[in-house]
């Protein structure tokens, strides 16, 4: 598991780069989305892996680890948006957005460490393309959550489908940067 929590902190390394390098240019833009916005912009990105994925092509410059990366930092702002709530402005200063980011990125690698202790790693043995449908899955289980104003009656709230669309997406991206290693 050590070479679990190495691989997790160097994809989260070049996710937070990105996050922090789009906040200097943005600011903190997407502080004006709602949580229904924020899973329909981690859907499009999904989505499109899953059509990269079948289609074997791609006719527009990005493949499929930007997106992943996309779903990471998407998985994060909706964290931070559902602690937070929406603004009507740029609120955040690009530290404090950070600041919540790397909260965020902790408990969700805390989230991640039991599952692989109880489950004994088993995501390595899956297929990228796994990843990819169960992140879809989580999509819908959410906003069917939110269709509900939040209220389930036995499943978990729309804060654990994030943390796992984000630990799937991680997973991507380790299996698209490491290869099998660590296995």
């Amino acid at each position: 598991m050590d070479v679990t929590n190495k691989q997790f902190d160097e994809v989260v390394l070049i996710c937070r780069e990105i996050f922090a390098k789009k906040l200097h240019d943005y600011g903190a833009s997407w502080r004006i989305l709602r949580p229904e916005s924020v899973t329909d912009q981690i859907f499009i990105k999904a989505n499109r892996i899953r059509s990269l994925e079948v289609k074997k092509e791609n006719k527009v410059n990005e493949g499929i680890f930007p997106e992943f990366i996309g779903i990471v930092n998407y998985g994060i702002i909706a964290l931070i948006q559902l602690q937070l709530g929406y603004a009507d402005s740029i609120d955040l200063s690009p530290e404090k957005a950070l600041e919540l980011y790397d909260s965020h990125v902790a408990e969700t690698k805390a989230l991640m460490s039991a599952k692989n202790h109880d489950y004994d790693e088993a995501w390595r043995s899956m297929r990228v393309s796994s990843y990819t449908d169960l992140i879809l899955m989580k999509i819908y289980r959410t906003k069917e959550i939110e269709s509900h104003e939040g209220q389930t009656l036995i499943s978990e709230g729309v804060d654990a489908n994030y943390r796992d669309m984000v630990n799937y997406a991680i997973f991507g991206l380790i299996k698209l940067h490491f290869g099998d290693q660590g296995v």
